[in-house]
């Protein structure tokens, strides 16, 4: 981060993987995080398993609006 001058929170997992296991973060998923911080919706493994379809369904059903 400091090599790369980015100015942006980061964090960097221990050697035990306990972010890694707790959010399966890879390969890449999408996630929808509620206002008190539960994980509402996780994706399968992207970019393949990506359904911006099934997305609008989970944010349509969390938020009670229809398109």
């Amino acid at each position: 981060m400091r090599k790369l001058g980015l100015r942006l929170p980061s964090l960097v997992d221990s050697l035990a993987n306990h972010v890694e296991r707790a959010y399966t973060g890879w390969p890449d998923r999408i996630y929808v995080i509620e206002q008190g911080g539960r994980i509402a919706y996780k994706s399968p493994p992207g970019p393949y398993g990506f359904s911006s379809a099934e997305l609008e369904r989970q944010l349509q059903r969390l938020t009670g609006r229809r398109s």
